[in-house]
Order: structure tokens, then sequence, then C-alpha cells
């Protein structure tokens, strides 16, 4: 277990500031509907139902909302949501996988394809990309949880695999099968995660040296939050913060 490892800039722009909060609150509408409705309504029997109402109250989504969302599923309300993962390349080489919840295949298809072509990219076939990435539990908390070696220690005692601190947060590394075990062992000595997920984690890191292939990167991944079908977009590029403050 490495403790103090840096993997900046590993996406999820999920909840960008600039996002508007119904768009926000929409797809973790959607995610608590499908988690809900893949297992019982349950959140202490259903870790994937438990993780998307973390999600949204970390997010501020009102009780009413998340409470809606749950009896949607229960009472065989709304669309019927399927998982899609689309995988490629975007500006530099970085490798992306693009996590989707859609009611139309084809709609969500074309949406991201036209995305990632128009910035830079090109979608690839299923595993094209995520082969270079592993499958792990992600635990994440804010900087207030405590300072880095008080985390590591904890995530360490509960099991984790992996930490990474720096002044945004921290993100706490599992595998898929200890994911709820760590986060509930941590919950006592860290407070309640902002969230818990499971994640894409890079085996490997595309460094952008550019400020035009980063900023052509930031535009795909924002264009792609902005569809209402996209949950969740990885990738494993890095960018310094000489670069990120010149994009602005």
């Amino acid at each position: 277990m490495a403790g103090h490892s840096k993997f900046k800039n590993i996406m999820h722009r999920k909840g960008a500031q600039d996002k508007k909060r119904s768009a926000a609150f929409s797809k973790l509408s959607r995610e608590i509907t499908v988690a809900a409705r893949a297992g019982l309504p349950d959140p202490d029997m259903n870790a994937r139902l438990r993780s998307a109402i973390l999600a949204a109250r970390a997010q501020s989504m009102p009780n009413d909302n998340i409470k809606r969302a749950i009896e949607k599923a229960s009472g065989g309300e709304g669309e019927n949501y399927e998982e899609v993962r689309y995988e490629g390349f975007g500006p530099g080489g970085v490798s992306l996988i693009i996590e989707s919840l859609t009611d139309n295949r084809n709609r969500t298809a074309t949406n991201v394809r036209t995305a990632v072509s128009k910035n830079g990219g090109n979608l690839g076939a299923s595993g094209s990309v995520s082969h270079a990435f592993d499958r792990m539990g992600l635990i994440n908390y804010p900087a207030k949880a405590g300072d880095a070696d008080t985390v590591f220690e904890a995530a360490l005692e509960a099991g984790a695999e992996d930490v990474s601190s720096s002044e945004d947060g921290h993100e706490i590394w599992t595998t898929i099968e200890s994911l709820h075990g760590v986060a509930k062992a941590l919950e006592p000595v860290l407070g309640e995660a902002e969230g818990i997920k499971l994640a894409w984690r890079p085996q490997t890191q595309v460094t952008l040296a550019t400020v035009e292939d980063a900023a052509l990167l930031m535009k795909l991944i924002d264009t792609l939050d902005d569809d209402d079908d996209v949950q969740t977009v990885w990738a494993n590029y890095d960018v310094s913060d000489e670069i990120m403050e010149q994009i602005g």
C-alpha cells in the first residue's frame, strides 16, 4: 500500500461548480432509481443504492428527491435505463471510459461519438481502453476529514489498498469486494464519506504537455458531462498546475 501517491486530475468532474443543480439532481436521481431497481430498495441491504444516496447527499440533494427516486423504482415507474460503457481516446492520447445510463442507446451513442470526435478524440471498441485501468472501489473524503497521515493510518487499519491525499481531499482505494467493509470501518473514525463507488483507476497516466491539448480535453469532458445520459467520465490524464492556470 503506497501512501500519499498522487493521482492528479483523475476524472471525475461530476458536480462541476458551473453545472446546473437540476441537471446534477437528474443524474443522481437516475442512479438511485436504477440502483433501487437492480436490488432491494433498502440502502442497508443494497450497497449500490447506499452509494448513490451518499453521492446525492454530498451534492445537497433534498431527502424528498431521494425518496421519490426510490419510490419510482419500487413502483415500477419511469423509464427502464440501461447501463452502457464507451471507451476511446481523447486529445494527446488520453484514455477515456464513459459510463452512461440511457433509455435510448442510439441517441446516447450518437451524442457521445459526436462529442468525442469534435474535440480531438475517437471512440474505440469495447475493451480497447479498460484493460489499462483497474476496477476498484473508491471512497472520497473532504480535506477537512483529517491530515494525510491520519487518513492514511485509518485507511490502512480499515484494509484499504491505497490512499491519495491532496488539498482537494482524500481518495481511498479498495478492492471491489472490500469497498463497503472499508467504508463502514472508516465512518466511526473519519465520519461519513462524500462518496462510495466503483471506479476505474488508470495503471499509467498520460501527461498533457501543451495548453491546447489540455484545453481541448477539458472541453471534451465538460461536453460529455453536460449530456444527460452520461453519468461519469474517467480518464488517465495528468496536467501540471501551470497549464491548468493558463486554461483558467
